[in-house]
């Protein structure tokens, strides 16, 4: 019995010591916590380089213009849940996490979202990532992305673009090339090569490698012979066909007025086949006379 009493008072003993070591340390912490005051600001960002530094500099510029007091202030007095808001706010990251050490650091974890775009459209302009989410265009966050712009609709989406500029990124032939891309609609994406004096119509989002292979053909066996201001746009959106339009159609009309309305579509190509191609070199024909396309 006495052994029962004996064990109960050391169970209690040993919890009231542990109360009074936790409310001391709690009081301690607090005490210098009041007397330690944030001394610096250090942002990790979860990205590969140069994105990391890009945001890096982002976020302590913004951190500039938070309305309250961060250097200098006691770590107590940091609220850390108001800049994960403040910083949330911004619509640019996945994740902000903000925690004060002892030591005076004020340490804040970032996950960006990754812009895979920048979307010119009207008098706005905006990123979006690979999951068509907008990010703001803020000046400090910028990324050297493909630019898009286009007559953007209810129906037709900015992220409807985003198989179009993935293959872009991810061909070095066709990054090489790329300009920008100006979207008409869903079946008329046009590339803006850097080449200037033509544009390429892609048509829509399909059949992208065999639509480039085309592109490279006749780049290889009819610009050189024709030359690059023969040309102002180049349509390899029907399956088989490559199809020119010359800059100018006056020659296609000797025996009558010009009408700049009507858009010629010539040098044909009803295979995409390097001697096909070397026959559109030196042929021309106007749109009413090819071949009706066997589809988009």
């Amino acid at each position: 019995m006495k052994k029962r009493g004996f064990q109960k008072l050391l169970k209690w003993s040993c919890l009231t010591l542990l109360m009074g070591y936790v409310v001391a340390i709690t009081v301690w912490a607090r005490q210098e916590a009041s007397r330690h005051v944030c001394r610096e600001i250090n942002v990790y960002v979860d990205a590969a380089p140069p994105l990391d530094s890009i945001v890096r500099k982002g976020v302590l510029e913004e951190l500039g213009s938070y309305p309250g007091k961060i250097k200098g202030v006691p770590i107590d007095q940091i609220d850390t849940r108001s800049i994960n808001r403040y910083l949330g706010a911004l619509n640019t990251f996945e994740t902000v996490n903000s925690m004060v050490s002892a030591s005076g650091e004020l340490r804040i974890d970032v996950v960006p979202m990754i812009p895979v775009m920048r979307v010119f459209f009207g008098d706005n302009s905006y990123y979006i990532n690979k999951d068509g989410k907008h990010i703001a265009s803020n000046a400090e966050f910028y990324n050297d992305v493909p630019l898009v712009t286009g007559h953007f609709t209810h129906s037709f989406q900015p992220h409807m673009v985003l198989p179009l500029v993935r293959f872009i990124v991810s061909d070095p032939d066709m990054r090489e090339l790329t300009a920008m891309i100006e979207a008409h609609d869903s079946r008329n994406l046009l590339v803006i090569p850097k080449i200037a004096g033509h544009v390429v119509n892609f048509g829509d989002t399909t059949r992208l490698a065999e639509k480039r292979d085309a592109l490279k053909l006749f780049y290889s066996k009819v610009m050189p012979y024709k030359g690059w201001e023969e040309y102002d746009t180049i349509s390899v959106k029907f399956r088989g066909q490559v199809v020119a339009t010359r800059r100018d159609k006056t020659r296609l009309n000797v025996n009558s007025e010009p009408i700049e309305e009507e858009d010629l579509e010539e040098a044909t190509l009803p295979d995409v086949t390097p001697a096909a191609v070397n026959n559109a070199a030196n042929t021309s024909t106007p749109e009413q006379q090819t071949k009706q396309p066997s589809g988009a």
